[in-house]
Order: C-alpha cells, then structure tokens, then sequence
C-alpha cells in the first residue's frame, strides 16, 4: 500500500506543483525571482514524495517509486541549476536546466500514470 499523505501534506503537495509551474512560466521572460519560485516549488512538491512511500512488497512499484524519486531529485537539481544561473556559476550559464528539467518530467509522468495502474493489480 501507498502511505497516504495528510489534508496538509497533499495541500503542500499541490502548492508545490503550482509553484513549480508558475516559477517555469515565470522564467520565460526572464523574471529574476522566478529561479526562488521554482525552488521552493520543488522542495514542497519533492519533500511531499519522499514522504509518501509504498510500504508493500511488489517489485514494479517499488521500481516506479524509485523512478518518482529520482524525478524529485531532478527537479531539485533543476532548480540548483536555474538559482545558479542566476549568479553565473560554471556549468549552469547556458540551459543545462532544460536537460534536466525534461528528465525530471518525464520520469514523474510516466510514475503518474504506472502507479495506480499497478497499486490496483495489487489490490486484485
């Protein structure tokens, strides 16, 4: 079963994924708070699943829970990567942030969609 997230938890959850959203789309006409925005986007939405585990035995989702996570943890490197070019660090100076970004979304979409498909295969 997955641990569930409380009332709290799934409002940080989703104020996370808006403050993501909003901190990209802010990005593109180059707002300088916008790299902050999505930080803090990215440490509500990933600490929200780190926090919500599976605590079964089925392999595949413990796969795709291990793929959620490393999502979330591209996200937060998005983000170290977008507040560094804020301050012209070495690598982070062109948009090395796309790569990781994309890697980030797709690993969280397909988890999206696998998940609950296998979580009700296991409740079969």
């Amino acid at each position: 079963m997955m641990k569930q997230l409380n009332t709290i938890q799934n409002l940080i959850f989703q104020a996370g994924g808006i403050l993501l959203l909003l901190g990209i789309m802010m990005w593109i006409p180059r707002l300088s708070f916008a790299p902050y925005v999505f930080g803090v986007g990215a440490l509500c939405f990933s600490s929200m699943q780190f926090v919500a585990g599976y605590e079964g035995r089925n392999m595949v989702i413990k796969r795709l829970r291990m793929q959620q996570v490393l999502g979330s943890i591209f996200l937060l490197v998005t983000a170290a990567l977008l507040i560094g070019s804020q301050f012209h660090l070495p690598y982070t100076t062109r948009n090395e942030w796309i790569v990781t970004l994309t890697v980030a979304a797709i690993f969280e979409l397909y988890t999206s969609f696998r998940i609950p498909v296998e979580l009700k295969k296991e409740q079969r």
